[in-house]
């Protein structure tokens, strides 16, 4: 009964145990001596990652809040996958940075625990609490660096529009429980049936708080400010971390909660979230377009897929919510690529993330080229690249729902966004480096990263088949 009563959450235990025995390991460490604190992280989430698999098809629940369903199991993977990947590639900029890895590499697991718990939960509250868990260590991890001012100031701008946005999704909550007497998602779906409470105005304000929440935390326009500095001032291996793992579980939440809890009052909310839905992916592609530094570009690049993901939920059928979570792993094994390379070919004094510092870089580093090539043409939805089946599983689901405007505003923009893929694709194959220096070789273990994301991409763009059955099994049960 004690195994019984754990099992849902035993994966979010592993990494929780993870990251305190990196705490203690960092305590202990003496001065000077090395410790293997990644190896330490891989072996958390590694566990996590197998007794997520062994709990598939179980829809094992704990303590009547956290769920074990195959939804928060397929999400929970991609973002585990997502922070054995980070935590590989930072194998190299830890050091290099002189980060400090003990406080890196705890904060890290413990992000990731918040967004396991988000994906998991079932209660209104434990969203609240696995939100505020996740916020509060990406803040830590947005001004690590604390010698640089830039840093800082995003972490501080990260803080307070977070704490903002939080508080928000807060009263949004209290509302909807001061009308329903619940936080339960299914007790919250029930009353609002059976009551018919689509039109009573205090329901419809903690309707629209909790959107304003979700999309602060996914970046959709127009509460997607933050994002561009954030993304930009953070170390670019901690951007690929939020802009595919935060995304991920502020997705799933937000799926889970629109799609059950307050399903009976879709069309209150429809019309609002198709407008956000519209304006992200065109303010994300146009405003991308005019940006010199890449890290900001991909930021821009990332509000504009949130846009897409939203069509999925919009959709609300069978193949928008299955192709919510084919997205999400496409999109992340992509992102986490291209930032890990941006990563990798900085420096501690110099982000190296201009336009121009990757001019000639088929002449320098040829396989890194190679690899960022693929990762923007994936992301610019080109075959035979994950972007190009995840980008035509969600306009297939916008069409297939009736929303044909949306899906042709979801298209042109996509089409816009390929010019500023290709332009860094110029740039690297056509351009002449001038003075500035080449970065680094990179090591072994980090190219390795970047190469199982690669295959990733590959893989669900050539054989997508598995995942997509596995996607469509994860919301057959619970939907």
């Amino acid at each position: 009964m004690f195994s019984n009563a754990f099992d849902a959450v035993i994966p979010v235990i592993c990494v929780t145990l993870a990251g305190l025995v990196v705490m203690l390991a960092e305590s202990f460490r003496g001065k000077g001596e090395r410790m293997p604190m990644g190896g330490l992280a891989i072996i958390g989430l590694v566990g996590a990652a197998a007794s997520s698999i062994l709990l598939w098809n179980r829809n094992a629940t704990s303590f009547g809040v956290v769920t074990a369903d195959n939804f928060s199991i397929f999400v929970n993977l991609v973002i585990i996958t997502v922070g054995i990947l980070t935590v590989i590639i930072s194998s190299q900029t830890v050091d290099r940075d002189r980060i400090p890895s003990g406080e890196y590499y705890a904060t890290l697991l413990f992000a990731i625990v918040g967004m396991m718990l988000m994906a998991q939960a079932t209660d209104l509250l434990l969203l609240f609490l696995a939100l505020e868990t996740m916020s509060i260590a990406l803040y830590v991890l947005t001004g690590l660096r604390r010698d640089q001012v830039q840093s800082t100031e995003a972490a501080f701008k990260y803080f307070l529009l977070g704490a903002f946005a939080s508080s928000f999704l807060l009263y949004g909550v209290a509302f909807i429980y001061g009308v329903t007497g619940s936080t339960s998602l299914d007790r919250v779906g029930t009353m609002i049936a059976a009551q018919s409470m689509s039109g009573n105005p205090m329901i419809l304000l903690g309707v629209g708080l909790l959107l304003v929440g979700f999309a602060f935390k996914v970046a959709a326009v127009p509460f997607h400010m933050w994002s561009p500095d954030v993304y930009e001032g953070a170390p670019a291996v901690v951007t690929g971390f939020m802009s595919t793992g935060v995304k991920a579980a502020a997705i799933a939440a937000f799926a889970r909660v629109f799609l059950t809890a307050l399903e009976p009052m879709i069309t209150d909310w429809a019309p609002v979230l198709w407008a956000v839905a519209a304006a992200t992916m065109v303010v994300g592609t146009v405003v991308g377009v005019a940006q010199t530094s890449l890290k900001r570009m991909l930021a821009y690049s990332s509000i504009a897929h949130a846009g897409y993901m939203l069509l999925g939920i919009l959709a609300g059928n069978d193949v928008g919510k299955a192709a919510i979570l084919f997205y999400l792993a496409a999109y992340a094994l992509t992102n986490l690529g291209a930032f890990g390379i941006i990563a990798l070919l900085g420096s501690k004094d110099r982000a190296n993330d201009d336009l121009r510092d990757y001019a000639g870089l088929w002449h320098s580093h040829p396989a890194l080229a190679t690899l960022m090539t693929m990762f923007l043409l994936s992301l610019g939805g080109f075959p035979p690249t994950a972007g190009f089946i995840g980008k035509w599983y969600v306009f297939s689901a916008a069409v297939g729902a009736g929303y044909y405007g949306l899906a042709t505003i979801g298209v042109l923009s996509s089409v816009v966004s390929v010019f500023f893929y290709l332009r860094i694709v110029v740039m690297m194959y056509m351009s002449e480096r001038d003075a500035r220096p080449v970065p680094a070789p990179v090591t072994g273990l980090a190219m390795a990263g970047l190469v199982a994301s690669l295959a990733g991409v590959l893989y669900l763009g050539v054989l997508p088949a598995r995942v997509i059955d596995w996607a469509q099994a994860s919301v057959a049960t619970i939907f």
